[in-house]
């Protein structure tokens, strides 16, 4: 009898090879999707508050790392365009512009945003 309880104590693991254990199940399939929710509304909540004139420093410590940016000068004005995901076009879990707002400094100071889409360098100088 003891022999059969060690053999089957030794092989129990063996059949525990197929098993899966779920941690917190309740959100398995939708971690990336609630995730980048979760990130646009609180990017649109900020950018909503952000005052013209913010310092680009300042948007920067608010939001973080933008999902895209571009700089240039212009007319002896240095411009930087920054882009934040606000919110879903594509069903890829990619960021594109088209899904972000773009903040527009001139020499460090806010002075437009709107829809990344809609960003075109051309028409501001």
């Amino acid at each position: 009898m003891k022999k059969s309880l060690i053999v089957l104590a030794l092989l129990a693991p063996l059949t525990l090879t197929g098993c899966v254990i779920a941690v917190d199940g309740d959100r398995d399939g939708h971690n990336i999707n609630s995730s980048f929710d979760d990130r646009e509304y609180d990017n649109r909540k900020i950018i909503t508050a952000l005052p013209l004139k913010s310092s680009i420093i300042d948007v920067k410590t608010r939001l973080g790392t933008a999902d895209f940016t571009e700089s240039y000068e212009s007319e002896g004005s240095t411009i930087n365009v920054l882009y934040y995901r606000t919110h879903r076009v594509h069903k890829d879990g990619l960021t594109t512009k088209d899904e972000c707002t773009y903040l527009y400094f001139v020499d460090g100071a806010l002075t437009d945003t709107g829809n990344g889409a809609d960003f075109n360098r051309n028409m501001r100088t």
